[in-house]
This record gives C-alpha cells, sequence and structure tokens, in this order.
C-alpha cells in the first residue's frame, strides 16, 4: 500500500535538520523560484489555473483563480496573507509542515507574491505555537540572508518583505477576514462582505489569503508542470494533500496522498484500528464538518466524494472514533470549543451555541428533556446559513449528523449518562494500555 503515498510537501521531512536552508536547497529547494523568476506574472497565475490547484484550507476554491481577482488599475498596493492559524479540533497538517520544512512555505510566498504582484506578505501563525513561530522566523531570516527574499531577488529586479505575524490565538481569526482585522490590530471578528479581500483586503488594499498547504503547493507546480500535478488526484480535484489521520488507529499522524484516496486505504496504511477497535463514526474534515460513519469507508476523500456522502473535505482532518465512544460526548466537546471560540459578533451564533451546549450537557448527564432533539436541530436550522461567518455553521454540522446516524443515542440521553453507556474504563485506549502493563510485567 506504501504505493499509494505521494511525498511531496512531506519528501524531507525525515531528513536531518530538514527545516534548514541547507538541507532544502540539498533537495532542489528554491530552484523553482529560478524557475518562476522567468515567468511573468500573469504567466504564473495561468500556470496555477491550469494546474487545477484548489485551497487546501477548507473551502477548495481555485487558487489561480483567486488570484487572477486581484484588480490591475487599483493604485493601492496588493498583499499576500498566508493564513496559518491552524486550530480546527482533529487538524494537524500545517503545524507539521512548517515546523518540518518552513522553506517549502517561504519559497511558495515568493512565488505566489511574484504572481499577483505583492511587495509585501504576512504569515499568520497562531499565536499559542510560538515553536512554529520561532522556526519560520529563522528560516524567514536564512532567505534574507541568501538572498531570495528582500531587494532585487536573485537579479530579477523583484523586492520583496515577509512578516512573520505571531496571532494572539483565537480560532475566529481562521476566517480570512478576522484574520485580516487581527492583523490590523483590532479585534478579530468577520467582515461584512463585500468588498471582497481581493479588492479591499489588508488596510483596504488587494489582497491574496491561501492557506499554508496551498502556498507551499506552488513551489512544485511550477518545477514539476501542470501534466505533472494532474496526473495525481482525481479529475474535479486534483494533485497530492495532506491528511492527518488522529483517533483510535494505530499509526496516527500525516499520510500525503492524492486526493480521492479513501478512508479504508489511509487506514490500511496506518495500520488500521486500535487493537479491539471498530470503526464507529469519523470526521472528513476536522469537527467542523458532518461526521460520517463505517458504511463511507469506500468514499473517495475529494470534494466532489465527500460532498456526495453529505459532508464536506474540509482541511482533511480525519478523526477516527471506535464503539467505545460516546457520540453525545464527543459533539458536546466540539460544541464547547465553538461556544467557547465564538467571537460574539452575530446573535445566532453567540446565543445558539451556549443553549445548544446546555441542551447537550443535559444528555450527556442522562437529564434530558422531552422535546430536546427537537430543539437541537431547531437551533441548529436557525445557526445555519444566518450567522455572520461559517463559525456558526460549523458548529451545527456534528449535531446535525450525529443525531441522523446515531439518534438513539441522544433519545438514551434522556434517562442514561453516557458514562454509564460508553464508560472511559472500556475504552480500547484502556484496554491496550493495560495489555501493554501485563507484558511488562511478565
Amino acid at each position: 500500500m506504501t504505493d499509494v503515498l505521494t511525498p511531496v510537501l512531506t519528501a524531507n521531512w525525515a531528513d536531518d535538520r530538514a527545516w534548514t536552508l541547507a538541507a532544502y536547497e540539498a533537495h532542489g529547494g528554491y530552484q523553482a523560484l529560478d524557475k518562476a523568476l522567468q515567468l511573468s506574472p500573469e504567466e504564473l497565475v495561468e500556470l496555477v489555473k491550469d494546474s487545477g490547484l484548489r485551497g487546501r484550507g477548507g473551502a477548495g476554491f481555485p487558487t489561480g483563480m483567486k488570484w487572477s481577482f486581484i484588480p490591475k488599475d487599483n493604485p493601492n498596493p496588493t498583499y499576500l496573507v498566508v493564513n496559518a492559524d491552524e486550530s480546527e479540533p482533529g487538524t494537524c497538517k500545517d503545524i507539521p509542515l512548517m515546523m518540518a520544512s518552513p522553506h517549502t512555505l517561504v519559497e511558495g510566498v515568493i512565488i505566489a507574491s511574484r504572481a499577483i504582484e505583492a511587495r509585501q506578505a504576512f504569515i499568520y501563525v497562531r499565536g499559542e505555537v510560538l515553536h512554529v513561530v520561532r522556526r519560520l522566523r529563522a528560516a524567514v531570516r536564512e532567505a534574507y540572508e541568501a538572498g531570495h527574499v528582500g531587494t532585487d531577488i536573485h537579479g530579477s529586479g523583484m523586492d520583496l518583505d515577509i512578516v512573520v505575524h505571531a496571532g494572539a490565538g483565537a480560532y475566529i481569526c481562521g476566517e480570512e477576514t478576522a484574520l485580516l482585522d487581527s492583523l490590523e490590530g483590532r479585534r478579530g471578528q468577520p467582515r461584512l462582505r463585500p468588498p471582497f479581500p481581493a479588492v479591499a483586503g489588508l488596510y483596504a488594499s488587494p489582497t491574496v489569503i491561501n492557506n499554508v498547504e496551498s502556498i507551499a503547493s506552488v513551489p512544485a507546480i511550477v518545477r514539476g508542470g501542470v501534466s505533472w500535478f494532474g496526473s495525481m488526484g482525481t479529475e474535479k480535484s486534483k494533485g497530492h494533500t495532506i491528511y492527518s489521520l488522529s483517533g483510535h488507529v494505530k499509526r496516527p499522524g500525516q499520510y500525503e496522498a492524492p486526493l480521492g484516496i479513501t478512508l479504508r486505504e489511509l487506514l490500511d496504511l496506518s495500520g488500521g484500528m486500535r487493537d479491539g477497535a471498530e470503526l464507529k463514526f469519523w470526521t472528513p474534515g476536522g469537527s467542523s464538518t458532518p461526521i460520517l460513519t463505517a458504511e463511507h469507508l469506500d468514499v473517495p476523500l475529494d470534494y466532489e466524494g465527500v460532498s456526495a456522502a453529505g459532508s464536506m473535505l474540509g482541511t482533511k482532518a480525519l478523526q477516527i472514533f471506535d464503539q467505545t465512544t460516546s457520540v453525545v460526548r464527543c459533539v458536546l466537546r466540539w460544541t464547547e470549543f465553538y461556544k467557547h471560540e465564538s467571537c460574539g459578533k452575530c446573535t445566532p451564533c453567540r446565543e445558539g451555541t451556549w443553549w445548544m451546549v446546555q441542551i447537550l450537557r443535559r444528555l450527556d448527564r442522562g437529564e434530558g428533556q422531552p422535546g430536546d432533539i427537537e430543539t437541537l436541530l431547531d437551533l441548529c436550522d436557525n445557526i445555519l446559513g444566518r450567522s455572520f461567518c461559517a463559525l456558526g455553521d460549523g458548529a451545527t454540522s456534528p449535531i446535525t449528523s450525529a443525531i441522523q446516524y446515531f439518534r438513539d443515542e441522544f433519545e438514551a440521553g434522556l434517562t442514561t449518562p453516557s458514562a454509564e453507556l460508553f464508560p472511559p474504563s472500556a475504552s480500547t485506549l484502556f484496554a491496550a494500555t493495560a495489555l501493554a502493563g501485563k507484558g511488562a510485567a511478565s
């Protein structure tokens, strides 16, 4: 099964001191930049358009098309902003990428800046991951010293400055316009659109905002070409991507594979479920995407396949849960997160997430009231499509899908606590630990 993997972004992760400039250049680092500097900005945009690269941050919008929205007649400067505020529960791809190979991102930033003719780029990193901030700043410093960033890059006449900015640690700042407000020194809250960032983004100037993985994929496309990139993935979801596999599996981690691989194949690559575990439910794209079940093992993990199954590919955060997991308790934990992270700007999200937590806590304690399930669904219906940004929508997805597939567990919450139905001591994690302890004792 190892031939299913397509290590491109992860190819150098196991190298000695892979995060250094010397290690990156030893594997052809910054050669794509030389090639990109020989192309005009318009040619670079068309190249990325033709490659079929879609945003890897969740929405899947065509990257090259987003770049092409930058107006050419705007007198204000153009900015590139990289969204490195990775904080979706279960998502763990951008932070490992920036830790293992920050120069992959830096090279992508330079090439993308040339494509949109930006002279200033920002990498907005989640504030809690200070180790990532330090590593990125060290990589940017190395790039400046080597002449890859700064004035007259490689003698091309291109000037670029890169700023690594540490946010204050708010999930809402993963929403692109809230990120821009935070970057400008304001409280991170989503903006009303239009105007869209491409027209009036950072400092009311044309701005492109892309996810870390989206930008980091650009050097390989420039180096390998459109046909090479299109040889992986599916017709509408081209290329390679990083899947974050976590939960009740033997070998959790990051698996880089073509878009369209199935969870069954990824589980095989990870050694399968934990001993004694059977797949109960899973998320295809983090906690804000509708959950799926064992019947969806063979759904192609691309934008179209997951959508057809009733969910979203999102950030490819595959959280795997076995039969010892309470769906009610799991959904409660996620909803508590969204309640805590709601920025409070709009009433449906601010009030709705609070009330959903109250009802789910009752059901988790086995103290649910008649009509609680219907009230939950009604709350979700009043939040979905009515909140100011996608945070509210995302908070409803695990609840509605969990009730769809596991309504009996919610009904049981009217009389029986989750801890009785699914005692923590019965978890396969505890069973595996106990077996390991017995083996060590013998």
